[in-house]
C-alpha cells in the first residue's frame, strides 16, 4: 500500500488523471520503427508536435479516458520508435508507461520502460525509469516478482549513487516482502 503511495507522488507530476472506465486486459504493441500506415508521414516534428498534443489533452483532463489514452500512448511511441535518436525520445517512452499504467495496460507500460532502459543508457532520468519498471515488478497486481523488483532498486543504489532517487529506492527496497501493516507500522516508527 506504501509502495503505491510512493508511486502514485512521484507520478503525480507527469500524469494526474484517474480512469473513468475498467480496461480489458490488453497487449503491448512493439515499439519498433517500422511505419504503421503506408501513408504516415515520418517527419520528426511533426510527430512530436501530436505526441505533445495529445500530452497537453491528457494533462488538461480530470479523468483519463481509455480510448484517448490509446491514441496518445500511439502518438508517443509512434514518435520515440521513429525518433529514436532524438533526445525526447525516452521521455515520451516514459509517458507511454504512464499512461499504459494509468489504464491499465501493464505489458505496454513494462515495454516502454524496458526500452528505456535497454536503448538509452545515456539518459538523464534512468533513475526514474528503472523506478517505475521495479514499481510495475513490486506491485502484486502488475507484475508481482519482488525478486526482480529488488534487484532494479539496488542498480539504482549503486549505479546513481548521486540522485534523489537513492533514497527512494532504499525506502522501496526496505518495503519489499512487507504486508501493509508491516509498512504502515514502520511508517509511523520514522516519522515519530
Amino acid at each position: 500500500m506504501m509502495r503505491l503511495v510512493y508511486l502514485c507522488l512521484l507520478l503525480l507530476p507527469f500524469f494526474s488523471c484517474k480512469r473513468t472506465e475498467t480496461a480489458d486486459k490488453q497487449k503491448a504493441s512493439p515499439i519498433d520503427s517500422t511505419p504503421h500506415q503506408p501513408s504516415y508521414t515520418m517527419d520528426c516534428k511533426m510527430l512530436l508536435n501530436e505526441a505533445r498534443r495529445y500530452d497537453s489533452t491528457l494533462l488538461a483532463q480530470n479523468e483519463i479516458n481509455d480510448s484517448l489514452a490509446r491514441i496518445a500512448i500511439k502518438a508517443f511511441t509512434g514518435y520515440a520508435a521513429y525518433c529514436h535518436d532524438e533526445a525526447e525520445a525516452p521521455i515520451y517512452l516514459i509517458k507511454t508507461a504512464s499512461v499504459a499504467k494509468a489504464i491499465n495496460n501493464i505489458p505496454q507500460a513494462k515495454l516502454a520502460l524496458e526500452t528505456v532502459v535497454n536503448n538509452y543508457p545515456g539518459f538523464d532520468n534512468m533513475p526514474a525509469a528503472l523506478f517505475m519498471l521495479a514499481q510495475l515488478y513490486d506491485e502484486v497486481s502488475y507484475l508481482n516478482d519482488e525478486h526482480e523488483a529488488a534487484r532494479l532498486y539496488r542498480k539504482i543504489i549503486s549505479d546513481y549513487p548521486n540522485t534523489e532517487w537513492v533514497i527512494v529506492a532504499k525506502g522501496a527496497l526496505a518495503m519489499i516482502g512487507k504486508s501493509d501493516k508491516e509498512m504502515l507500522q514502520a511508517f509511523r516508527k520514522k516519522s515519530k
